[in-house]
């Protein structure tokens, strides 16, 4: 072979080497720019556990709610410390001083119930008297004109007159001048006489009582105790029947003072509790009594408890109608735990206290309370002895720190429509038109270069094609 067919051949082989690079170079398919672009997602986290929304000490293995209906909150191995922390406050010391955040530890003391209430005075029922006569009649003369008159045991009321109180007086009148006259009547007819007199004096005493006294034909009513009269129902001339009341009298010696008590609280009292009572029409003056009584039925419609005491009135200061303030107080009380009461959020549906958990670091608690005074209050549930609470500008506090919740859970919703948004950046396959509902015909594949795939796919099959080549 001669060196010219040599080198012939070997640029023939050359050119055959390098059609077959081209051709397999572009027989492979490449990766599609949906299929590069899709990342491979992260592995899905595990809770660890799920903490209660508001901090309190329970967990659990598995989603749940509380008794308000809030989610527990999942929390995962790699912010379990940040998902603790979730609503915490924490102040540099410059700041603590400038607002002027006070804390004072939950103690265990006896807490007296000092329990102010509403009051007023009232007559004693027990310490009033009805002049109400047994018969029918008319009033002739009344001295008890005016009420609020002060009456002395036997004073004088009023002069009555009375057809059944006279028609009485006369039998007895006649039983006991018969007697006078007829000495020496034999005996069954002074028998008789006497029975008669005897009747019309047991009637008389009937109809009259102990406090009345006949004279004529009329009868005098008189006052039976001493006391004020408070009700008069006649006026001279004025008709009256048997049994009812024309005048009433009350012995003001002993008053009743008497307190509605808030439902809240009832719990705390008992009979025999130490009681003052004050007025601002009797000021610098004090009136200590014992609970006497507690009304065993709640009023419905205040949702209070009536209570009350008697205390004496020997001068009389006490009127009834004043108003003014009983203050019930419980030396006897048992120690328990409590807290200042400024120290107390109460929202109406949630209790919380801001507990110091470090220098500076401040986080809501929720708790559950019990009785309440003026400045104390009794806790339940959620606080331990010697824990700190904040007990002056805790509303502050609170509001950061329910604003760093809100958005810890902002953050969590933005996490979330995240995850979600990544789980829906896939598109399912549209359906060809005029295609079966349901099925989704395969896109087909471009090929390198861009443009239309079946002019690249006709390029390169003409390519490899001997008659394409020809033409």
């Amino acid at each position: 072979m001669t060196p010219r067919q040599i080198a012939a051949a070997t640029l023939a082989g050359l050119l055959a080497l390098a059609a077959g690079l081209v051709a397999g170079r572009y027989s492979v398919p490449r990766p599609t720019a949906a299929a590069a672009s899709v990342t491979p997602k992260p592995a899905a986290r595990k809770p660890l556990y799920y903490r209660h929304p508001m901090g309190l000490a329970d967990t659990s293995p598995v989603p749940k709610k509380d008794a308000m209906g809030m989610d527990y909150v999942a929390v995962y191995a790699d912010d379990a410390s940040a998902a603790d922390d979730t609503g915490t406050v924490v102040l540099s010391p410059g700041k603590v001083q400038q607002l002027g955040v006070r804390s004072e530890p939950v103690r265990r003391l006896p807490l007296p119930a000092t329990m102010p209430a509403s009051a007023s005075i009232e007559l004693d029922p027990t310490r009033q008297y009805a002049i109400a006569p047994r018969f029918d009649g008319w009033v002739r003369t009344l001295y008890a004109d005016q009420i609020g008159m002060h009456l002395r045991r036997g004073q004088p009321l009023a002069r009555i007159y009375s057809p059944q109180v006279a028609a009485t007086l006369a039998d007895r009148a006649i039983a006991d001048a018969a007697l006078a006259r007829l000495p020496a009547a034999d005996a069954d007819t002074a028998t008789a006489l006497r029975q008669m007199r005897d009747a019309s004096r047991r009637r008389l005493d009937h109809f009259t009582g102990s406090s009345a006294a006949a004279s004529g034909d009329e009868l005098t009513l008189s006052a039976p105790i001493d006391g004020v009269l408070v009700e008069s129902r006649v006026v001279p001339g004025a008709g009256f029947s048997a049994g009812q009341t024309i005048l009433r009298l009350a012995d003001l010696s002993t008053v009743w003072i008497v307190a509605d008590i808030p439902e809240l609280q009832s719990g705390a009292m008992r009979v025999g509790q130490s009681a003052v009572f004050t007025a601002p029409a009797l000021a610098g003056k004090r009136f200590a009594g014992k609970l006497e009584f507690i009304q065993p039925l709640l009023d419905t419609r205040t949702r209070t408890l009536r209570v009350r005491m008697a205390i004496a009135n020997p001068d009389g200061m006490l009127r009834p109608g004043l108003y003014g303030t009983l203050v019930l107080s419980d030396t006897d009380a048992a120690a328990v735990l409590q807290m200042p009461r400024s120290a107390l959020i109460d929202s109406g549906s949630r209790q919380i206290a801001l507990v110091q958990v470090a220098p500076g670091r401040f986080k809501p608690r929720r708790i559950v309370v019990g009785r309440r005074t003026a400045d104390r209050v009794e806790v339940l549930e959620g606080l331990a002895e010697g824990e700190s609470v904040v007990v002056s500008a805790n509303f502050l506090i609170d509001a950061e720190s329910n604003l760093r919740a809100a958005l810890a859970d902002l953050r969590g919703a933005d996490d979330e429509d995240a995850s979600a948004g990544d789980a829906g950046s896939q598109t399912p396959p549209m359906p060809a038109p005029g295609g079966a509902p349901g099925h989704a015909h395969p896109a087909p594949t471009p090929a390198p270069g861009g443009g239309d795939g079946r002019r690249r796919g006709h390029a390169a099959s003409g390519a490899h094609d001997p008659r394409a080549m020809e033409h």
